[in-house]
């Protein structure tokens, strides 16, 4: 469960780290071929990084599935939630329930019929061919145009980070029945840094001289007391 728990993070953290430098290499390598380099261009020119530009949307479109998942668990995602908390506490829990419940139907279906296309697309075809199988009549499913990487292994974006978002609808669903509290994202905070009040050395309010400014209350108490 722990692993589940940080699941989300680490796929977006290494796609999102494996596209900035793939996308930094494309840069580089484009520029650097136009320069007239004994050698060195030609080996550049010879180099095809034309797949580049599909790798990096293939990684933004699971990074967008799986981080949508993690807006769940985190509470970022935004909600509309004016009038609901103008509710009293009780039948303002039922509509959170309910908002969750829908949420976990609506990617639950989602993630269904997602899987089914994935199936259709070659995924079929793939499976029954690696068990040994008859392939017979199960259509081969396309490819994408410069990885050649067969389409439904891209799509399994869909059912696979839309189950996790319904599993996260429903992890928050029973959390919030057990607590009563909803998970709350502050975008402020850094994870790993300590918040820290620094400490008061002085205060100058309570220094009764001509030097400082001084409470205005406690001046009036103090003519009051004369």
């Amino acid at each position: 469960m722990k692993i589940l728990d940080h699941l989300e993070e680490w796929l977006v953290t290494f796609l999102m780290g494996a596209a900035t430098l793939i996308i930094f290499v494309a840069v580089v390598h484009r520029y650097a071929a136009g320069l007239a380099i004994p050698g060195v261009q030609d080996w550049l020119l010879s180099l095809s990084l034309s797949w580049a530009q599909e790798l990096t949307i293939i990684m933004f479109v699971w990074m967008a599935k799986f981080g949508a998942a993690y807006g769940v668990r985190t509470g970022i995602h935004v909600g509309v939630d004016v009038l609901i908390n103008r509710l009293d506490d009780k039948m303002r829990a039922k509509f959170i329930v309910f908002g969750l419940a829908a949420g976990a139907l609506f990617t639950g279906v989602v993630a269904t019929l997602g899987a089914r296309f994935v199936w259709e697309n070659g995924a079929h075809y793939f499976f029954f061919k690696l068990f040994g199988l008859s392939v017979e009549g199960v259509p081969e499913g396309p490819t994408t145009p410069d990885l050649e990487w067969a389409t439904w292994i891209v799509y399994s974006a869909i059912p696979l980070g839309t189950s996790l978002m319904c599993f996260r609808f429903l992890q928050v669903m029973v959390s919030f029945l057990r607590t009563g509290e909803l998970p709350h994202h502050d975008h402020g905070h850094v994870d790993g840094l300590d918040e820290e009040v620094p400490p008061l050395e002085s205060n100058p309010y309570a220094m009764n001289d001509n030097l400082h400014p001084a409470d205005k209350r406690a001046n009036d108490g103090q003519g009051d007391s004369k």
